[in-house]
């Protein structure tokens, strides 16, 4: 993505303009002081004006040569909802909102169905046509969601991590012109508790024990693990809570309502040991165990009350925390006074320094624990909290929605949510049909309760745009669309023209990938090496794809979005062939065909290399990106070998113990190269010399040698490219030659 200015305020500027219009639970309302501007009328910008100034400074961002094009008017919200509106005024586009989120999406909206031009985390196409479309009749959205929210914890171990403020800055502004106005936003938290540890007589050695690393963070907020992967860097907490600062000043300039943590009763092992009267309990994660405070304990409110003091200190409020005591954790008691009791404990935990506060919970704890979890424990926790007093995001919408089975959250309100990528795993697949149809159904379904929104929180920054702008796009509308015509519009505007063959492509997408039908679930490439006879993954739609878009290129090949997308749809069905070259594998040690074996064993190693090269071609999938980003937080060697620690062993083996094995496993360029296909190799070697001896592989002493070899890799400091290599086009298309036919004729 393009290096993008940084225009921005100092932060007590923003503070100060902020404290004049603090957010309602449902969304930024204009300040009191703040004149509306009616609708049609052009007037000058006034200084008094933040959120038009917000929404100016994103737009010199985006669009520096067409900035003065635009016209930004701040007009009032309609009945407490968000609304933009669009249209021309002579040779300007006058774009109007009642917040800076608002004119930003409508921003967007023009971009897209006006300009046919396409802003998104994976590529841009920003040639705007000169002069700007006119835009007649005016075009006026009034969003029915009131909360528009992103990002899952998840996101900020297995993407977010490793930021500073230029990246940052990029996604925020993203947010905005997508409409979220309800961001999660956890960035520094270790400076919170730091300050409480201190509070509560804990030294500096102590806390650094209990802090976890970087991408283990998020998951340690949730209370599932402690000090895994630490000491952070000595000056890591400092930078960080001046980054949080910078990302709340942008968020909240342009009319986000920030999500910020809550107390949840979870307290570091020292706390225990230093005030053992206390009454705790212990709870369970994966080879974790953590320490839980009993609600009723004076203790709890009173970490609580020093908690929120420390986090309002440093950061403000916007009366929104997240508090999960039980993401994936079974509670140490089942009986509903004490649930009752602990979700009060976390409510007054935040209201005794807030009355304002609203509890922001992740419904995923009622799905993963679901025969823990029955109606009459799930009520007892829920109505123990006045329903204002709480929003509920239905993580799974799209697959395993509880709305349906929890009475619409016993009155809560709640949001519509799509999480869709597990781990931050690089694969096509979505679910636009349930997302686009689901979503309204539930909408006019009377047993849905208070649906009041909609929420994207995949665990990690996830590679296929399209999901995005269709999710967030149904904030603004009143009925699903129709897909196929809207998968159209898309693909022009990801574009910027028309193009059959592209247009096909994604139509033959849309057909599979993007219904829900996951092609690339059952890849064995990124998994522990075994060859087990079995099907391979349906990819025959899937590589028509990558077909069209091969004669798409000779039109599309130079812009940046459609070589993303090439590389994209060429890896996945790639990916879904290795799964077929394996079954060969097996199906050769199974006739103890050595010679038959070994071709296969060949082609499988070849097509990794393939690949690798393949993805080499685009920033989005290099290992050294990653692995670079995670070094320049350490100021000495020995912070930077920590930090490269963190970041490959998130990618790999994260426990120490049990350990939760490839679950953020990456098709990137440089994992293939130096960690699959060594694996691969070493197996694919061993399941040679077992057939070549008649031995059986004693599979057992392979995954324990593997085990080893896996934790050598995380304590390695050999370097990977950080910087794209070769022709993303000339690539596919080799590609193509070499494998297309084969892998449409299907398994040999």
């Amino acid at each position: 993505m393009k290096t993008l200015l940084t225009i921005g305020l100092p932060w007590c500027q923003i503070l100060a303009a902020t404290l004049a219009w603090l957010a309602t639970a449902d969304g930024p309302t204009l300040a009191a002081d703040v004149p509306a501007i009616e609708s049609g009328s052009i007037a000058p910008p006034a200084a008094h004006e933040p959120a038009a100034d917000a929404a100016r400074r994103l737009i010199r961002r985006w669009l520096p040569r067409q900035a003065d094009r635009f016209v930004v008017q701040i007009i009032p919200p309609e009945a407490g909802h968000d609304l933009f509106e669009i249209e021309s005024r002579g040779d300007k586009i006058v774009l109007r909102g009642n917040n800076g989120v608002a004119v930003a999406t409508g921003l967007n909206w023009f971009l897209k169905y006006h300009c046919h031009c396409h802003v998104s985390w994976y590529g841009n196409q920003l040639a705007l046509p000169d002069p700007l479309p006119e835009v007649k009749p005016k075009i006026r959205r009034v969003a029915w969601a009131a909360r528009r929210y992103f990002l899952n914890y998840c996101c900020f171990g297995y993407s977010l991590p490793w930021w500073d403020w230029t990246q940052w800055e990029q996604l925020v502004d993203w947010m905005a012109l997508n409409g979220v106005n309800m961001p999660l936003s956890v960035t520094g938290q270790e400076a919170i508790w730091q300050a409480v540890c201190r509070r509560l007589g804990m030294s500096d050695a102590q806390i650094a024990e209990f802090l976890a690393g970087p991408p283990y963070l998020p998951f340690q907020w949730m209370g599932c693990l402690d000090g895994h992967g630490g000491p952070l860097p000595k000056r890591w907490i400092a930078r960080h809570e001046e980054l949080e600062r910078k990302i709340l000043a942008r968020q909240r300039e342009l009319g986000m309502t920030p999500v910020l943590q809550g107390f949840t009763g979870h307290v570091p092992a020292q706390v225990a040991r230093h005030l053992p009267r206390a009454s705790y309990q212990q709870v369970r994660w994966s080879e974790w165990q953590t320490n839980l405070l009993d609600p009723l304990d004076p203790l709890f409110a009173k970490i609580a009350g020093i908690f929120l003091e420390e986090q309002t200190r440093r950061f403000g409020t916007d009366h929104l925390y997240a508090a999960d005591t039980f993401i994936e954790m079974v509670p140490p008691k089942g009986d509903a006074r004490y649930l009752a009791d602990l979700s009060r404990a976390i409510a007054a935990g935040m209201t005794q320094k807030d009355p304002q506060a609203v509890w922001v919970l992740q419904g995923w704890t009622f799905l993963w624990g679901k025969s823990f979890w029955t109606q009459p424990r799930i009520r007892a926790f829920l109505d123990a909290i006045p329903h204002d007093r709480m929003v509920v995001l239905d993580l799974a919408c799209e697959s395993q929605p509880m709305w349906e089975c929890t009475e619409a959250f016993c009155g809560k309100p709640w949001l519509w949510c799509n999480v869709q990528n597990f781990g931050r795993t690089v694969q096509l697949n979505a679910a636009l049909s349930r997302n686009n149809e689901g979503l309204f159904a539930a909408r006019r379904d009377p047993k849905s309760g208070r649906l009041s929104g909609l929420g994207f929180v995949n665990e990690g920054l996830c590679y296929n745009p399209v999901a995005y702008d269709l999710m967030f796009e149904a904030a603004w509308r009143d009925a699903p669309v129709d897909l196929r015509s809207w998968i159209a519009d898309y693909a022009h505007h990801r574009y910027g023209r028309v193009n059959a063959d592209a247009q096909r492509a994604w139509q033959v997408l849309r057909e599979t990938v993007l219904e829900g039908r996951d092609c690339s679930r059952g890849n064995a490439l990124e998994q522990t090496p075994s060859l087990r006879p079995g099907a391979p993954p349906g990819i025959d739609r899937l590589v028509e794809a990558w077909g069209s878009l091969d004669r798409a290129a000779d039109t599309l090949g130079d812009e940046d979005t459609f070589r993303f997308d090439l590389v994209n749809v060429a890896r996945q069905v790639l990916a879904n062939h290795a799964t077929t070259l394996l079954g060969e594998a097996a199906a050769a040690r199974e006739a103890k065909d050595a010679a038959r074996f070994a071709r296969a064993s060949t082609r499988f190693l070849e097509l990794l290399a393939n690949l690798d090269e393949l993805l080499a071609t685009r920033r989005e999938f290099l290992l050294g990106c990653w692995l670079e980003d995670a070094k320049r937080w350490g100021d000495t060697e020995a912070e930077r070998a920590r930090c490269q620690w963190n970041a490959r062993r998130v990618l790999t083996f994260w426990g120490e113990k049990e350990g939760i094995n490839d679950y953020a496993r990456k098709q990137w360029s440089g994992m293939l190269r130096g960690y699959y296909a060594v694996r691969w190799q070493r197996y694919l070697d061993a399941a040679a010399r077992s057939l070549g001896s008649g031995q059986p592989l004693d599979e057992a002493k392979f995954n324990r040698d593997l085990l080893q070899w896996t934790l050598q890799w995380s304590d390695g400091r050999e370097s990977y490219p950080s910087e794209p290599r070769g022709d993303s086009t000339a690539v596919a298309r080799r590609l193509w030659r070499k494998y297309g036919d084969a892998i449409a004729a299907g398994p040999i």
